[in-house]
Protein backbone atom coordinates (compact mmCIF):
# COMPACT_ATOMS: atom_id res chain seq x y z
CA UNK A 1 0.00 0.00 0.00
CA UNK A 2 1.06 3.61 -0.90
CA UNK A 3 2.61 5.44 2.34
CA UNK A 4 0.00 7.39 3.60
CA UNK A 5 0.39 10.99 4.18
CA UNK A 6 -1.25 14.28 5.75
CA UNK A 7 -3.56 16.28 3.32
CA UNK A 8 -4.89 19.54 4.15
CA UNK A 9 -7.80 19.79 1.71
CA UNK A 10 -8.69 16.19 1.66
CA UNK A 11 -8.61 13.05 3.72
CA UNK A 12 -7.62 9.77 1.72
CA UNK A 13 -8.74 6.55 3.58
CA UNK A 14 -8.38 2.63 1.83
CA UNK A 15 -10.38 0.07 2.70
CA UNK A 16 -10.73 -4.12 0.37
CA UNK A 17 -8.76 -2.82 -2.30
CA UNK A 18 -10.88 0.79 -2.68
CA UNK A 19 -9.83 4.11 -1.49
CA UNK A 20 -11.86 7.38 -0.57
CA UNK A 21 -11.11 10.62 -0.77
CA UNK A 22 -12.67 13.35 0.77
CA UNK A 23 -13.11 16.71 0.77
CA UNK A 24 -12.33 18.48 3.51
CA UNK A 25 -11.84 21.95 2.61
CA UNK A 26 -9.99 23.89 4.81
CA UNK A 27 -12.25 26.59 2.84
CA UNK A 28 -16.23 26.85 3.67
CA UNK A 29 -18.32 24.26 1.82
CA UNK A 30 -15.13 22.45 0.69
CA UNK A 31 -14.11 25.39 -1.69
CA UNK A 32 -11.11 24.85 -3.68
CA UNK A 33 -8.42 26.89 -2.39
CA UNK A 34 -4.70 26.27 -3.01
CA UNK A 35 -3.68 23.72 -1.00
CA UNK A 36 -6.95 21.35 -3.25
CA UNK A 37 -4.88 22.04 -6.44
CA UNK A 38 -2.11 21.18 -5.22
CA UNK A 39 -3.16 17.99 -3.07
CA UNK A 40 -5.30 16.65 -5.39
CA UNK A 41 -2.99 15.69 -8.43
CA UNK A 42 -0.93 14.11 -5.96
CA UNK A 43 -3.03 12.04 -4.36
CA UNK A 44 -4.25 10.93 -7.35
CA UNK A 45 -0.82 10.12 -8.88
CA UNK A 46 0.13 7.93 -5.53
CA UNK A 47 -3.45 5.80 -6.15
CA UNK A 48 -2.97 5.34 -10.02
CA UNK A 49 0.59 3.52 -8.77
CA UNK A 50 -0.51 2.11 -5.68
CA UNK A 51 -1.82 -2.06 -6.62
CA UNK A 52 -3.87 -2.30 -3.80
CA UNK A 53 -6.10 0.21 -5.21
CA UNK A 54 -8.67 -1.02 -7.90
CA UNK A 55 -11.51 1.95 -7.40
CA UNK A 56 -11.54 5.42 -6.06
CA UNK A 57 -14.46 6.92 -4.39
CA UNK A 58 -14.47 10.83 -4.19
CA UNK A 59 -16.81 12.58 -1.38
CA UNK A 60 -17.50 15.93 0.11
CA UNK A 61 -17.13 16.33 4.01
CA UNK A 62 -20.59 18.19 5.74
CA UNK A 63 -23.56 19.60 3.80
CA UNK A 64 -21.89 19.98 0.71
CA UNK A 65 -19.51 18.28 -2.28
CA UNK A 66 -17.83 21.69 -2.89
CA UNK A 67 -19.34 25.17 -3.75
CA UNK A 68 -16.30 25.70 -6.09
CA UNK A 69 -13.24 27.71 -6.13
CA UNK A 70 -11.73 29.80 -3.52
CA UNK A 71 -12.05 33.37 -4.90
CA UNK A 72 -11.06 35.24 -2.11
CA UNK A 73 -7.89 32.41 -2.11
CA UNK A 74 -7.48 32.26 -5.48
CA UNK A 75 -8.14 35.74 -6.24
CA UNK A 76 -3.98 36.41 -6.36
CA UNK A 77 -3.35 33.91 -9.27
CA UNK A 78 -5.65 36.42 -11.76
CA UNK A 79 -3.40 39.11 -10.00
CA UNK A 80 -2.54 41.47 -13.71
CA UNK A 81 -4.51 40.08 -15.90
CA UNK A 82 -7.15 41.89 -12.86
CA UNK A 83 -6.10 45.08 -14.65
CA UNK A 84 -6.78 44.39 -18.08
CA UNK A 85 -4.13 45.28 -19.16
CA UNK A 86 -1.34 42.92 -18.70
CA UNK A 87 1.26 42.47 -21.48
CA UNK A 88 2.57 39.30 -22.71
CA UNK A 89 4.44 38.09 -19.86
CA UNK A 90 1.65 38.00 -16.88
CA UNK A 91 -0.83 36.61 -19.98
CA UNK A 92 1.71 33.94 -20.15
CA UNK A 93 2.28 33.32 -16.63
CA UNK A 94 -1.38 33.23 -16.07
CA UNK A 95 -1.47 30.53 -19.11
CA UNK A 96 0.57 28.11 -17.12
CA UNK A 97 -1.42 29.03 -14.06
CA UNK A 98 -4.58 27.88 -15.85
CA UNK A 99 -2.94 24.79 -17.62
CA UNK A 100 -1.81 24.00 -13.52
CA UNK A 101 -5.69 23.44 -12.58
CA UNK A 102 -6.51 21.75 -15.39
CA UNK A 103 -4.00 18.88 -14.40
CA UNK A 104 -5.03 18.44 -11.29
CA UNK A 105 -8.65 17.41 -12.60
CA UNK A 106 -7.29 15.89 -15.57
CA UNK A 107 -4.90 13.93 -13.13
CA UNK A 108 -8.66 12.77 -11.56
CA UNK A 109 -9.79 11.64 -15.66
CA UNK A 110 -6.13 9.86 -16.24
CA UNK A 111 -6.25 7.69 -12.49
CA UNK A 112 -6.40 4.20 -14.40
CA UNK A 113 -8.14 3.27 -11.06
CA UNK A 114 -12.33 3.69 -11.69
CA UNK A 115 -13.49 6.76 -10.03
CA UNK A 116 -17.04 7.20 -8.28
CA UNK A 117 -18.24 10.49 -7.16
CA UNK A 118 -20.85 10.72 -4.51
CA UNK A 119 -22.21 14.51 -4.22
CA UNK A 120 -24.63 15.89 -1.63
CA UNK A 121 -25.55 19.58 -1.56
CA UNK A 122 -24.01 22.24 -3.40
CA UNK A 123 -21.80 21.15 -6.55
CA UNK A 124 -20.55 23.75 -7.95
CA UNK A 125 -18.32 25.56 -10.71
CA UNK A 126 -14.43 23.35 -9.87
CA UNK A 127 -17.25 21.06 -8.22
CA UNK A 128 -18.68 20.33 -11.55
CA UNK A 129 -14.98 20.31 -12.55
CA UNK A 130 -14.46 17.78 -10.64
CA UNK A 131 -17.13 15.07 -11.05
CA UNK A 132 -17.48 15.48 -14.92
CA UNK A 133 -13.66 13.42 -14.50
CA UNK A 134 -15.23 10.67 -12.49
CA UNK A 135 -16.13 7.41 -14.25
CA UNK A 136 -19.52 7.13 -12.20
CA UNK A 137 -21.58 9.64 -10.66
CA UNK A 138 -24.18 9.55 -7.83
CA UNK A 139 -26.34 12.00 -5.90
CA UNK A 140 -28.41 12.71 -2.58
CA UNK A 141 -31.93 14.44 -3.34
CA UNK A 142 -30.68 17.54 -2.07
CA UNK A 143 -27.93 17.85 -4.33
CA UNK A 144 -27.25 21.15 -6.91
CA UNK A 145 -25.40 21.53 -9.74
CA UNK A 146 -24.02 24.86 -11.39
CA UNK A 147 -21.59 25.47 -13.89
CA UNK A 148 -21.37 28.82 -12.35
CA UNK A 149 -18.42 30.34 -13.74
CA UNK A 150 -20.86 32.55 -16.53
CA UNK A 151 -21.98 34.38 -13.27
CA UNK A 152 -18.68 35.66 -12.49
CA UNK A 153 -17.34 36.73 -16.07
CA UNK A 154 -15.47 33.45 -16.73
CA UNK A 155 -15.25 31.08 -19.43
CA UNK A 156 -15.30 27.40 -17.12
CA UNK A 157 -11.84 26.43 -18.13
CA UNK A 158 -10.75 23.43 -16.38
CA UNK A 159 -12.83 20.53 -17.69
CA UNK A 160 -16.52 20.51 -17.45
CA UNK A 161 -16.58 22.21 -21.33
CA UNK A 162 -14.32 19.45 -22.07
CA UNK A 163 -15.80 16.86 -20.80
CA UNK A 164 -19.51 16.90 -20.23
CA UNK A 165 -20.16 16.64 -24.08
CA UNK A 166 -19.20 12.87 -23.76
CA UNK A 167 -22.02 12.99 -20.94
CA UNK A 168 -24.96 15.01 -21.31
CA UNK A 169 -26.08 16.26 -24.67
CA UNK A 170 -25.34 19.35 -26.72
CA UNK A 171 -28.62 21.09 -25.71
CA UNK A 172 -28.24 20.94 -22.03
CA UNK A 173 -24.69 21.40 -21.59
CA UNK A 174 -25.02 24.66 -23.59
CA UNK A 175 -27.76 25.47 -21.05
CA UNK A 176 -26.31 25.22 -18.01
CA UNK A 177 -22.84 26.95 -19.43
CA UNK A 178 -24.83 29.68 -20.61
CA UNK A 179 -27.23 30.64 -17.94
CA UNK A 180 -25.31 29.37 -14.84
CA UNK A 181 -28.38 28.40 -13.75
CA UNK A 182 -28.65 25.63 -10.71
CA UNK A 183 -30.01 22.01 -11.18
CA UNK A 184 -31.42 19.92 -8.55
CA UNK A 185 -30.24 15.68 -8.63
CA UNK A 186 -34.13 14.89 -9.95
CA UNK A 187 -33.08 17.52 -12.76
CA UNK A 188 -29.33 15.71 -13.08
CA UNK A 189 -30.10 12.36 -13.36
CA UNK A 190 -32.63 12.91 -16.29
CA UNK A 191 -29.93 14.80 -18.57
CA UNK A 192 -27.61 11.98 -17.75
CA UNK A 193 -25.16 13.94 -15.02
CA UNK A 194 -25.34 11.85 -12.68
CA UNK A 195 -26.21 7.69 -12.95
CA UNK A 196 -28.81 7.74 -10.04
CA UNK A 197 -30.28 9.80 -7.11
CA UNK A 198 -30.76 8.27 -3.54
CA UNK A 199 -32.25 9.28 -0.40
CA UNK A 200 -29.28 10.70 1.33
CA UNK A 201 -26.18 11.58 0.93
CA UNK A 202 -24.75 8.29 3.38
CA UNK A 203 -27.23 6.24 0.89
CA UNK A 204 -25.43 7.92 -2.53
CA UNK A 205 -21.80 7.39 -0.33
CA UNK A 206 -22.69 3.56 0.53
CA UNK A 207 -24.00 3.13 -3.04
CA UNK A 208 -20.36 4.65 -4.51
CA UNK A 209 -18.91 1.90 -2.38
CA UNK A 210 -21.05 -0.97 -3.49
CA UNK A 211 -19.85 -0.07 -7.19
CA UNK A 212 -15.93 0.72 -6.15
CA UNK A 213 -16.44 -3.14 -4.29
CA UNK A 214 -17.66 -4.76 -8.10
CA UNK A 215 -15.38 -3.12 -9.74
CA UNK A 216 -12.57 -4.07 -7.11
CA UNK A 217 -14.01 -7.55 -7.57
CA UNK A 218 -13.07 -7.69 -11.12
CA UNK A 219 -9.95 -8.20 -12.65
CA UNK A 220 -7.86 -5.15 -12.38
CA UNK A 221 -5.63 -5.22 -15.42
CA UNK A 222 -9.15 -5.79 -17.54
CA UNK A 223 -10.93 -2.68 -15.45
CA UNK A 224 -7.75 -0.73 -16.62
CA UNK A 225 -8.07 -1.64 -19.89
CA UNK A 226 -11.85 -0.99 -20.36
CA UNK A 227 -11.57 2.70 -18.73
CA UNK A 228 -8.30 3.26 -21.12
CA UNK A 229 -10.33 1.67 -24.59
CA UNK A 230 -13.39 3.74 -23.29
CA UNK A 231 -11.39 6.89 -22.91
CA UNK A 232 -9.10 6.53 -25.98
CA UNK A 233 -11.84 7.66 -28.53
CA UNK A 234 -12.19 11.28 -26.57
CA UNK A 235 -8.96 11.77 -24.87
CA UNK A 236 -7.77 13.93 -28.00
CA UNK A 237 -10.87 15.74 -27.81
CA UNK A 238 -10.52 16.98 -24.32
CA UNK A 239 -7.47 17.29 -24.73
CA UNK A 240 -7.53 20.11 -27.64
CA UNK A 241 -10.37 21.73 -25.84
CA UNK A 242 -8.75 22.35 -22.66
CA UNK A 243 -5.68 23.89 -24.48
CA UNK A 244 -7.82 25.85 -26.54
CA UNK A 245 -9.80 27.40 -23.35
CA UNK A 246 -6.59 28.31 -21.68
CA UNK A 247 -4.95 30.21 -24.80
CA UNK A 248 -8.60 31.48 -24.76
CA UNK A 249 -8.81 32.72 -21.05
CA UNK A 250 -5.48 34.14 -21.13
CA UNK A 251 -5.89 35.97 -24.23
CA UNK A 252 -10.06 37.29 -23.68
CA UNK A 253 -10.48 36.97 -19.15
CA UNK A 254 -9.42 40.44 -18.43
CA UNK A 255 -12.24 42.42 -18.63
CA UNK A 256 -14.15 45.33 -16.46
CA UNK A 257 -16.57 42.50 -16.10
CA UNK A 258 -14.52 40.19 -14.74
CA UNK A 259 -13.42 43.02 -12.03
CA UNK A 260 -17.03 44.03 -11.26
CA UNK A 261 -18.08 39.98 -10.72
CA UNK A 262 -15.41 39.45 -8.34
CA UNK A 263 -16.18 42.71 -6.68
CA UNK A 264 -19.78 41.98 -6.24
CA UNK A 265 -18.99 38.44 -4.72
CA UNK A 266 -16.79 40.22 -2.00
CA UNK A 267 -19.77 42.95 -1.06
CA UNK A 268 -22.65 40.41 -1.96
CA UNK A 269 -24.26 42.26 -4.25
CA UNK A 270 -25.55 41.43 -7.55
CA UNK A 271 -22.70 42.25 -10.57
CA UNK A 272 -23.54 45.10 -13.24
CA UNK A 273 -22.34 43.81 -16.40
CA UNK A 274 -21.77 46.33 -19.03
CA UNK A 275 -19.57 43.66 -21.99
CA UNK A 276 -16.47 45.75 -21.59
Amino acid sequence: MAEQKTWNAFTVEHKDHVAQVTLVGPGKGNSMGPDFWAELPEIFRDLDADPEVRAVVIAGAGRHFSIGLDLAAMSGDLGAVLAGTALAGPRTTFHGKIKLLQSAITAVADCRKPVIAAVQGWCIGGGVDLISAADIRYASTDAKFSIREVKVAIVADVGSLARLPAIISDGHLRELALTGKDIDAARAEKIGLVNEVFEDADAALAAAHAAAADIAANPPLVVQGIKDVLDHSRSAAVADSLRYVAAWNAAFLPSQDLTEAITAVFEKRTPEFKGE
